[in-house]
Order: C-alpha cells, then structure tokens, then sequence
C-alpha cells in the first residue's frame, strides 16, 4: 500500500516535521485514506521517506498511540486501529450530489470533527479536565421538579391551549430576567427589551444575521470563542481578531461597526475588561455609530473579588446588547438563553425569530424556569453554587501551583468553571506533553483551538467544576507523572542516538 500523504501542505501549517508528519497521517487515518488494520511503514523505513530522525518518527507514533489511531505490537509492526464508520442503509455517495447555498457553505465551512467520530481514548479520558462541564449533584433537583410538575399539571388542564406565546418568549420569564439582572447585574432593563432564545449561541446567530451585511469586517477578541466566528463567516462577515491582554480586549479607534467581546470574564483567558477600557469601548460606540455585543456567558459564577457589573449596566445610548444563558448556572441540557437588547432591535429580532420558531419551544421549561426566579430558587442556587466553586478552585489552583507549577503559569481568577493555564516550555514539548498525558488517563482542553491567529504559544484550558478534590488532585499528580516520563523517555532516546 502506498503511504504517502500530503506532508509537504502540513509543513506550512505546523512549525515542526514531527507535527507536520503527525497530523497529515491522523488526517489520512479520519479520512479511511489509510484504512483500519493498515500496518505503517516502519520506523527507518517513514524516516527515509520524509528525511525525519528515526526519533522524530518513533515520537509520531507514540502520539498516534496515546491518542487511539495505531497499536503496536512488539516484533510485528505498528497497524491503524482507528475505523472508519459507515453510513447504515444509505448511498455514501448521494449526499455528494447535493449543493449547499453559499451561507450553507460559510455554515459547515471549518466544522470540527463530531465528537462520536473521535477515537475511544479521546471521547471520555478516566479524567478530564475539559471545560463546559459542571457539578451535578448540588443542583436543587426537588424545587425545579417541584415547579416543572406545576407547569405539566397545568397543561394537562389544558389552561394553556388557550394563551397565546409571544415570538419573544414567554413573558413571566422575561419579566424574572429583568427583576434578577436590576437586581443582581445592575442592568436596568425592561422586560420588553428581553428576548428568550435557546441558548446563548442562538441569540448570537440571529443577531449576526440581523447586524452583518456580506463583506462586513467584525472585531472579535484573540483569543476568542470561536462560535462567533463561525456564526459571523455564515452571514457573510470577515472577523478581524483583535489582541487580549490581562485587562481584556486592547480597544482601538476601528472603522468596523460590530464589536463582539466577554468584559466581565474574558474568554477563554478569564481576564476582566479594566473601567477605563469599557468607557473607551462606549465611547468608540457613540462615536463610530457602533453596536457591541457583550457574551457574559458564566460571570455570575463568582467567587471571589469584587462583583463585576456587565458593560451593559454602563450602556446610556443603547449601544450594548447583552446576552446571557441558563446552561452554565443550571444544567447544560436547558437550552434557554437570553438577550437585553435595545428597543430599536427589538421588533426586529422579532420578525427575525418568526422565520426559525413562529411559536417559541420549550414553553414548559420556560414557565418552570420563570416560577423557579420568582420564588427564590434561582438566587439560592447560585449562592451555594458559588461556595462550591470557590472552595474548588482554590484546591485546584494551589494544587497546580504545587505539582505542576513549572510547567504552567496558572491565571488567578475569581469567577467561572476553568482556569487559564499558559504553557512555560516550547511547542514541540506541549503536544508531546499533551500526548503523553492522554496515556496517562488525563485531558483538558486545547486553549489553542482559541486563537484565530497563527502563534508560537501554546494553553490549556482546565475545567474543575465537574470533579471532586480528589479526582482533580489525581488529574494533576497523572500530568505530573505523564511529564516525568516523558522527560526520562526522551533523555533515554537522546543516549540510545549517541
């Protein structure tokens, strides 16, 4: 079987052979290109074949290894283990007939890999640190049980066949949005200005859709999340990264209309956007006609410092419109998010939501989750939520320190559900880390896939929320332990080529 694959397009992308190498055979792997139960080349043999050290190749299959695609078999070879998943029942070669429209196109342009596809070492690591996961065993289950069964009895009476939702949502929960953010976020906002979405990424979309003509350039915070960016590609916008610091976004005097920034938590680097850079950010707006979208996806996790009000408490010309969700302060599996938007925008947005959901879904949920604000529950979960989360953060902050402190400079934060973690040593020794962690039993989170432009740093982006001290000290001493033999691994293959 011929093995060659495209190395050479893969050297202009990664900065090293060994992950130029790497990455254009996972490629040819995922693809089928080199089917399941292939044997590689051998080691001289690849090594002759791309002009690589045979401990650069062994070190490409090690990584191939640790993440799931090859086993090895002493004396035999190394043979792909990754295997290709059929479509059951259809024509594979059908849907290649089928031609998307050019926002269809910008829509899946840079999707990544789905999950179900990825290798088994990689789906569920015995301990992850990835971000996106929260505690599941302090969420008050009897009050929001108590409160869904109200609203199901309540429709079995049938007392709801005879209202009529409005596109914007329903209005209780609207009204306990605004009440909660006056309250607690210093956003004096009228119920009318809110809209209920499912999810955050909803409100996101549809505004990009309202807001961005084709060709528009969009300032978006580096690093970022890349949500953002996908949603602006697929209505035809060209994002424009612009540099973070440990104050936030670096605020410049853009010619762009459309602002798109995390000032109370910024993601993915938890960094708070200072006083001053907010007032240049609304004076930017005022002065350029400009509109800034503000994500405060998990600020109210907080735990620590000073309470931090959202841009929009500061908003006196309508400039901001703010977007918040449920998923990470209640469960991720209720999608229902929410935006404060200006009055201007909203008879807009609700012609715009009209053409996706007439009549808006999970009306049940929404109705519990409106009774849920009103009586207090919601305010209470969040305080003990808080304790809970302070109390991890602080063990796993001082255990990074402790055990792996010399490999990472851990950002201090006092808000949310992962910390930033900036990597000390180069390039080449964080993917071979990152590999060799994953074979140990640990992942976490790539900050790399954050950053729209190429660089030489490299992050991770741990998440602590979800575990217990225990099994987050175990994650650390197994990173611990994962760099240790890595680095004795590697001084034994330095003297074994001498």
């Amino acid at each position: 079987m011929d093995f060659g694959v495209p190395f050479a397009s893969y050297l202009q992308e990664y900065r090293y052979k060994y992950l130029a190498l790497f990455h254009a055979l996972r490629a040819a792997i995922l693809a089928g290109t080199i089917p399941h139960g292939a044997k590689l080349p051998s080691t001289r043999e690849m090594s002759d074949l791309y002009q690589l050290s045979r401990g650069s190749v062994n070190q490409v299959y090690d990584m191939l290894l640790a993440e799931g695609y090859v086993t090895a078999a002493i004396g035999s070879g190394t043979y792909v283990t990754y295997e290709l998943q059929e479509p059951q029942g259809t024509d594979p070669e059908s849907s290649q007939h089928i031609a998307l429209s050019a926002w269809g196109r910008r829509a899946t342009q840079g999707m990544p890999l789905p999950r179900e596809n990825w290798p088994e070492s990689l789906k569920q690591p015995y301990i992850s640190l990835e971000m996106g996961k929260m505690v599941v065993d302090a969420f008050p289950t009897d009050a929001w049980n108590h409160v869904l069964y109200q609203e199901i009895r309540q429709l079995e009476s049938a007392r709801m066949d005879t209202e009529h939702p409005d596109t914007l949502g329903h209005v209780p929960l609207r009204e306990a949005i605004a009440l909660h953010l006056r309250r607690m976020r210093g956003i004096q906002a009228d119920a009318k200005q809110v809209v209920i979405f499912n999810g955050s990424m909803h409100a996101i979309a549809l505004l990009t859709q309202l807001l961005i003509d084709p060709g528009d350039r969009v300032i978006v915070e580096n690093p970022g999340y890349m949500g953002m960016k996908r949603a602006i590609e697929a209505a035809g916008g060209i994002v424009k990264p612009n540099a973070v610091d440990e104050q936030g976004i670096l605020v410049q005097d853009w010619e762009e209309k459309l602002v798109f920034v995390t000032p109370s938590r910024q993601f993915p680097t938890g960094a708070v956007l200072s006083l001053e850079r907010r007032q240049q950010l609304l004076a930017w707006a005022a002065r350029r006609n400009g509109v800034i979208i503000e994500d405060d996806y998990d600020s109210e996790i907080r735990y620590g410092g000073r309470p931090i009000e959202p841009l929009k408490s500061l908003d006196l010309e309508g400039r901001v419109v703010y977007v918040g969700t449920f998923s990470k302060t209640m469960y991720t599996g209720l999608r229902i998010g929410y935006a404060v938007l200006p009055m201007c925008l909203v008879e807009p947005m609700r012609r715009a939501k009209e053409i996706y959901e007439p009549s808006p879904i999970s009306m049940i949920e929404q109705r519990a989750l409106a009774a849920f604000i009103q009586n207090g529950h919601y305010e209470r979960h969040l305080r003990r939520m808080r304790r809970i989360y302070s109390r991890k953060y602080a063990f796993f902050y001082r255990m990074m320190q402790e055990h792996v402190g010399h490999l990472f400079n851990v950002l201090p934060c006092d808000a949310g559900m992962h910390v930033y973690a900036s990597w000390k040593g180069t390039a080449k020794d964080y993917e071979a880390f990152r590999c060799s962690a994953a074979a140990h039993g640990v992942g976490w989170t790539d900050g790399g896939r954050y950053l729209y432009l190429p660089s030489t740093r490299n992050a991770a982006c741990f998440g602590f929320a979800h575990l217990q001290e225990e099994e987050l000290l175990q994650g650390i001493l197994r990173m611990k332990t994962a760099w240790e033999d890595r680095h004795t691994h590697t001084k034994k293959q330095s003297n074994e080529d001498l």
